[in-house]
């Protein structure tokens, strides 16, 4: 957890640690039997919490996967947030970031009904929001080469939805060839696997823990 704790300073890395992880903890409040207001304020306090590190002292940044220490810490912020009473209200005077509280009770809604436990639905929002943070940086990169448009067409082949189309409708829409797109697919594969494991390393301890981590992420995928 070491790279995660050093990754989270400074109030960027704070805005991207919340744009990450806030869905998957307000819905871990919804599940928990809070109503969306609530929710909505025990989360914002959690992050409060983070911001003035309330919650990293004592952490042993040696060990420990970081999503694993956030639920555990916001399932003990929610078992005393009743006793304190001291949740942080929205609108109050301080301001962590701009989030869209509607938009996050809209996609909660959208959660299926069948009766899953809160830690389960965390693991399931961890996984997909890793990998639409992965492919938003893989997406940035081809913006700043001047290639989005190429993104835009080959990013299908990412999940493999493409392949039975195959490569001749994307090399006539790009004016080159077949053997082209498929080098440039490839490539793409390849930097988005070096994403995805640099993304996983900044939420574990020790590099030896990287290939557990992508093969829990592969098995959560795997059950959805």
């Amino acid at each position: 957890m070491l790279n995660a704790r050093n990754h989270h300073t400074g109030n960027e890395a704070l805005n991207q640690l919340c744009q990450t992880y806030w869905f998957p903890l307000y819905a871990d409040a919804r599940r928990r039997g809070n109503n969306p207001g609530e929710a909505a304020d025990l989360t914002q306090d959690f992050f409060c919490g983070l911001l003035e590190n309330r919650f990293l002292d004592g952490i042993d940044p040696a060990k420990g996967r970081f999503r694993s220490f956030l639920l555990f810490a916001m399932k003990r912020h929610l078992a005393n947030a009743w006793e304190k009473q001291t949740a942080q209200k929205r609108g109050g005077d301080q301001t962590l970031l701009s989030l869209d509280l509607n938009e996050s009770e809209d996609r909660y809604q959208l959660e299926p009904a069948e009766m899953v436990t809160p830690e389960t639905l965390f693991e399931r929002h961890w996984a997909l929001l890793l990998l639409e943070r992965v492919v938003e940086h893989l997406q940035d990169e081809f913006a700043e080469a001047g290639r989005l448009e190429m993104f835009a067409l080959l990013k299908p082949f990412l999940t493999g939805d493409a392949e039975r189309a195959g490569y001749g409708p994307i090399a006539e829409q790009l004016g080159t060839s077949e053997t082209a797109v498929r080098m440039n697919v490839s490539r793409m594969r390849k930097r988005y696997r070096e994403l995805l494991r640099k993304e996983v390393a900044n939420t574990v301890g020790s590099e030896e823990e990287i290939d557990d981590e992508l093969q829990q992420l592969r098995n959560i995928l795997r059950e959805q």
